[in-house]
């Protein structure tokens, strides 16, 4: 480098040469220390600027993400409310061909006893309170099947229509009448009461 110098310097003689070098370096080292202080002042400006564009764009971005996750929730819970659907769809079918009463046939049925309670009282006001049932009933109609204890009931609801007796010899027992209110007795209890 030093011989390029001399090259452009051509019969400048060497104190002139290093003067020269000399003033270039401290131009050179000046222009630095300029470009330092300018990128020191204005560096707090560009780096404010650039914190507030970083802020927009978290921004922007983050509203683009909500959206999009809102979207795919929403998809989501439609997914899993009709999956839901078809799984109690499947498990009514399941336990309808098991023979598993549903809500709405226990509903039914819980509706159509208290119909029938309250036609039993309606028949019962004013005549004495009928007798429990006895235990060999009582053992006999819990282990009855559900269709049975349906015949039952709707046997219940209709009205006893009793022949007249027969008499027979004195030494036998009189028959005793069979009242709603008996037929309700037989009837197996839940345990929802």
């Amino acid at each position: 480098m030093g011989k390029k110098l001399k090259e452009l310097a051509g019969d400048v003689n060497e104190n002139q040469l290093a003067s020269t070098v000399k003033e270039s370096a401290q131009q050179i080292w000046l222009a630095g220390l300029g470009a330092f202080a300018k990128a020191q002042e204005e560096g707090g400006k560009v780096f404010d600027a650039l914190v507030k564009e970083g802020e927009t764009i978290q921004a922007k971005t983050r509203k683009m993400t909500d959206e999009k996750i809102a979207d795919v929730a929403g998809k989501a819970t439609g997914t899993w409310d009709r999956l839901e659907q078809v799984f109690e769809d499947r498990v009514a079918r399941a336990l309808g061909s098991l023979g598993v009463p549903s809500k709405q046939d226990i509903d039914k049925l819980s509706k159509r006893v208290v119909d029938l309670s309250a036609a039993v009282q309606a028949l019962t006001e004013g005549k004495p309170a009928a007798k429990p049932a006895s235990p060999r009933t009582t053992v006999k109609s819990a282990t009855r099947p559900a269709a049975s204890v349906a015949q039952a009931v709707t046997a219940a609801a209709k009205p006893v229509v009793r022949k007249p007796a027969v008499r027979k010899a004195a030494t036998a027992k009189p028959a005793v009448p069979v009242t709603p209110a008996d037929v309700l007795n037989t009837l197996p209890k839940s345990g929802a009461e």
